[in-house]
């Protein structure tokens, strides 16, 4: 009679571990050829309009919850590592809920960002916005509000109530004065979205009327947009500034 030779069981299973391991370094040396990189790189747009258009079409991929993530990868660190000419400037809250590059999906060395409470300007702040336009021919600024902002709400009650804010707030507050005065005069339903919206349009209206700035944008050289952001669909709204 023949023998049945029976195979061993820890043969087995030592030889289906090697398999399952031998598996795993396959797909995982497959994954290493094929790393996950961000969109290819657009020449960054050189007119106002153009950049406009290039920040709300990243914007309405961001609202519609299909972001493509551009310029976010070790490549394109690499090349703006040496040179940066981000294509717009970006004036906007310190609120977390609001960052520039996410709500207008772009990436590293799109943008010149400078965040402040309310948006709220002086001359540090207004230096920082002009230096892409005036050092790197940026062509467009955008002021960008946003939807319950917590700096305009609390500026508002200080100034409504008459209550003195901690630390160095109280210099936001005087700041966002003006806006708050437009409101107050006009006894609206919402006062605090009203000051929202007229703070955005002040500052705007203030980087304009800037004796180097307000000749690059009658020029037609650089538009400086209003906008307002909404935290409950993602959507940015340009209130002024649109340029033709």
């Amino acid at each position: 009679m023949n023998r049945v030779v029976r195979p061993n069981r820890r043969a087995l299973l030592s030889s289906a571990l090697v398999g399952t391991v031998a598996a795993l370094a396959g797909c995982s040396s497959t994954e290493a050829q094929t790393p996950t990189t961000s969109a290819s790189p657009e020449a960054p747009p050189t007119t106002p309009k153009a950049a406009l258009e290039r920040l709300m079409e990243g914007n309405q991929r961001w609202a519609q919850g299909d972001p493509q993530a551009p310029n976010r990868d070790p490549a394109r660190r690499q090349a703006v590592a040496q040179e940066q000419k981000p294509f717009a400037a970006v004036l906007s809250c310190i609120d977390s809920r609001v960052p520039p590059e996410l709500i207008f999906d772009v990436g590293l060395g799109d943008l010149f960002v400078t965040r402040t409470g309310g948006e709220a300007v002086g001359p540090v702040v207004t230096g920082s916005v002009e230096f892409g336009p005036l050092t790197s021919g940026t062509p467009l600024i955008v002021v960008l509000g946003h939807q319950r902002c917590g700096a305009i709400k609390a500026a508002y009650a200080s100034l409504h109530d008459g209550e003195t804010l901690p630390g160095n707030l109280p210099e936001v507050v005087t700041a966002l004065q003006p806006a708050y005065e437009q409101v107050a005069a006009a006894e609206g339903n919402d006062p605090i979205d009203a000051m929202i919206r007229a703070q955005i349009e002040l500052a705007a209206n203030g980087l304009r009327s800037s004796p180097d700035l307000g000749p690059l944008v009658a020029k037609q050289d650089l538009a400086i947009v209003g906008a307002y952001y909404s935290l409950d669909t993602g959507a940015v709204e340009v209130l002024s500034g649109a340029p033709s």
